[in-house]
């Protein structure tokens, strides 16, 4: 870090305010390396975790396709494996087979040390797919990125990096799904990318690149620096962007994308879907990234600036083919689920403005809900944690106006910092960052101090506050501290000028623990009385299942953007999902009969939609999943099922024959149309 940072404050009108310290150099140096994303046939990949079942299984496949991998590391030893050598470090590695790029295929616990050694060697790419790295090993991991100017980082929680026209896999993006062609794709969700590339195949157009930035909270590589690369690519023509709640990434995509097309004579067509318009506000919509934090932009906040910006919203992947396949050839695209000129909000069938009710029992929960990578703690319990650090809690005498205040994450410069508002809500919102694992003396107190509208006088009090949030932010690796502060002196009187905490919303990494065994003390701090219980009893299966309010039509989706993706599209077509499911990407027979019993304890549901998009999951086995679930449980509410991708059509074929009460489909439209009128009838078989 350099000694001397500057401050940049950014945004207008409407959005945060951002109060940034950070160095210069740090990115006009990051920018340089932007470069080691434009893989293809050139490229040289190693892997670490060779010789372990997954990266030998992709690495054959890799190989096969025509990925020109060198060889591997396994610390500690050497030796060859499906004919190439291993060695035993990355240093070894790049001395011997000087690679380009290298894919870190260990588990998340193992990542850190993975993704370390690899920067240290100045690896110039590395691609990690790990979920469930721990969010503070990811803060360390870009302190340490800020400091070089050799190595790019794409994930954590990727799908990887795809040259279909290099035929260069680093990652383990389905490969029947991608065919050398003209559109280069950059997202944050895995299944939604594979979906998107199935769509510009299926409109005679391919691919050139996917950059899967991936849905962890701090991704190495940003939509934004993602469109930097596909736009000065030679072999794209068309780019297709898929965000979704959580983040600033899709303000900065639609800045860039605004002056890239102010200053371009032919710019390329660019369009745009972003997931989570209908998230449970307060809950991770099943990526460790797809929440807002403080400050942060909805969902149809972002889909606004996108259009401004000009580009074409899409609401659903399938549609990205046709609508990319228009702009190429000159047209304006029209129809369903494509929104180009009015405002979002004036657009019939795309997202509409009239969002979700927030009910009593949601507002009630929003403050302790979570789950798979979060623990939220009950105020009481994040009281008690801050009284045993001397914080003083407010009484029902303290009446004074509340304040945000909150340790967070700043995604955009990938660091901790404080978040600040003089008033309760975030419509005067300023990010304040600061080292991580320092001493906090870069934190600018009294600016904060200022920004709040405190007085003088509240200064050492604030000062001790922040001290002791920072510190169990730190300590106890949590990823938000969010605060309400009153102070006595805001009447004026500077009797008594010490800040007081009114209400307090904490949450922990849940990765900490989970994957490397940290943090058991949080764990026993989770109160899941005040849970739901049938969204608890599905986590051990590694299934996130998420009430929604009312529904009356149950989704079962494997990925967490397409699951998103389901809800929005079918309240775009008139439907109401009863929940948000996520199988994860990788469904089995025994998730898909689990899921269908866990929707079943919701008694408002009367039509089950089933989404599977088989990239990395076979079409054909999830079919008979369902088949077997819908006997198994003597399911008596109709189910649709739609199932697109790897081996699609025996999918189809299975559910078709299989005699049973059930609906396949292909296209996203007919399948929901399906199941809004089954699920409006009310139907029992």
């Amino acid at each position: 870090m350099l000694s001397v940072p500057r401050i940049r404050v950014s945004g207008s009108g409407k959005l945060p305010r951002h109060v940034v310290l950070t160095a210069s150099r740090y990115y006009s140096s990051h920018d340089s390396i932007l470069k080691n994303l434009k893989i293809g046939s050139h490229t040289r990949v190693i892997f670490q975790g060779f010789t372990g079942k997954q990266a030998t299984a992709n690495a054959r496949e890799s190989l096969a396709w025509g990925t020109k991998i060198v060889g591997g590391v396994r610390p500690g030893r050497e030796g060859e494996h499906l004919g190439l050598p291993v060695l035993p470090s990355v240093r070894k590695a790049m001395e011997v087979l000087k690679p380009d790029a290298t894919g870190i295929y260990v588990a998340a616990h193992q990542a850190t040390g993975a993704i370390e050694e690899a920067i240290e060697a100045e690896v110039p790419l590395i691609v990690a797919v790990a979920e469930h790295i721990p969010l503070h090993d990811l803060l360390r991991i870009h302190a340490m990125l800020k400091t070089q100017s050799a190595s790019r980082l794409v994930g954590a929680n990727s799908p990887g990096i795809i040259s279909a026209v290099g035929k260069c896999r680093i990652g383990f993006q389905p490969l029947p799904c991608f065919e050398p062609g003209r559109i280069g794709i950059v997202a944050r969700s895995g299944t939604l990318s594979y979906e998107t590339a199935a769509s510009t195949l299926r409109s005679g157009l391919g691919q050139s690149m996917c950059i899967g930035v991936g849905g962890d909270i701090l991704p190495g590589t940003s939509l934004k620096e993602g469109l930097q690369v596909l736009v000065e690519d030679d072999d794209t023509e068309g780019i297709a962007l898929i965000g979704e709640i959580g983040g600033d990434a899709e303000l900065e995509a639609a800045d860039w994308i605004r002056e890239y097309r102010a200053k371009t004579a032919r710019p390329k067509p660019i369009a745009a879907l972003v997931g989570g318009v209908n998230a449970v506000p307060g809950r991770i919509m099943g990526h460790a990234g797809a929440f807002a934090l403080p400050g942060e932009p909805s969902a149809l906040a972002k889909i606004e600036a996108l259009k401004a910006a000009g580009a074409a919203i899409v609401n659903h992947p399938s549609r990205f083919g046709p609508v990319l396949k228009s702009m190429l050839g000159g047209s304006t695209p029209t129809g369903a689920g494509v929104a180009t000129s009015a405002p979002v909000s004036q657009q019939r069938g795309i997202h509409t403005a009239v969002r979700r009710p927030i009910s009593a029992r949601q507002a009630s929960h929003r403050d302790v809900r979570g789950q798979r990578r979060s623990i939220y703690l009950t105020q009481n319990t994040a009281f008690d944690l801050l009284r045993q650090r001397g914080i003083v809690i407010a009484d029902e005498t303290n009446t004074g106006p509340q304040k945000l205040l909150a340790i967070t994450v700043n995604r955009s410069t990938q660091s901790p910092c404080v978040v600040a508002s003089p008033s309760n809500d975030t419509c005067d919102v300023q990010k304040f960052d600061f080292t991580y694992g320092g001493s906090g003396q870069d934190i600018p107190i009294e600016t904060i101090a200022q920004h709040l509208r405190l007085p003088p006088s509240a200064t050492d009090s604030l000062r001790k506050l922040i001290n002791e949030l920072v510190t169990l932010f730190t300590e106890k690796e949590a990823f938000l501290l969010e605060t309400r502060i009153v102070s006595s002196s805001d009447n004026h009187k500077h009797i008594d000028s010490t800040v007081k905490l009114a209400a307090a919303r904490f949450g922990f990494d849940d990765a900490a623990f989970r994957s490397s065994g940290r943090q058991a003390e949080m764990q026993g701090l989770r109160d899941v009385s005040v849970e739901d219980a049938a969204e608890v009893s599905v986590e051990k299966d590694g299934i996130v299942y998420i009430k929604l309010e009312n529904g009356n039509i149950g989704t079962l989706v494997n990925g967490a953007g397409l699951a998103m993706n389901t809800v929005d599209a079918l309240a775009d077509a008139g439907g109401c999902a009863a929940n948000f499911l996520d199988t994860g990407g990788k469904a089995t027979s025994e998730t898909v009969k689990r899921s269908f019993e866990v929707i079943l304890t919701d008694p408002r549901v009367k039509c089950i939609f089933v989404n599977i998009f088989g990239g990395l999951t076979l079409g054909d086995m999830i079919a008979r999943g369902v088949v077997l679930a819908f006997q198994d449980l003597q399911m008596t509410v109709p189910v649709v099922v739609r199932i697109r991708g790897t081996n699609e059509q025996e999918g189809q074929r299975i559910i078709a024959e299989s005699g049973l009460p059930l609906f396949a489909f292909d296209d996203f439209n007919e399948a929901a149309a399906k199941a809004i009128e089954l699920a409006n009838q009310g139907l029992q078989l």
